[in-house]
């Protein structure tokens, strides 16, 4: 069974706002900001294969992107 998750669970699965801001080299208050307003999607597609590793496969990076996936990763075809 696969997982939709929001931007507020993502970024706690990723270990919170403090370390995702780091990780991202943006302020935690941006971290915040993307918790009510969303992640851009440019640190969306940076932040996809680490989800997919630490939800265990139930987030994947072609449920993230289910358009454009191949695009960004061509080996997942």
């Amino acid at each position: 069974m696969k997982i939709k998750m929001v931007d507020a669970q993502i970024i706690d699965l990723l270990g919170g706002a403090i370390k995702v801001s780091k990780q991202m080299d943006v302020s935690v208050q941006a971290v915040h900001k993307w918790k009510r307003e969303g992640i851009p999607a440019g640190k969306l597609v940076m932040m996809a294969a680490q989800i997919e590793k630490e939800s265990h496969g139930l987030v994947t990076r072609k449920d993230l992107f289910p358009q454009s996936y191949q695009v960004i990763w061509p080996e997942l075809q």
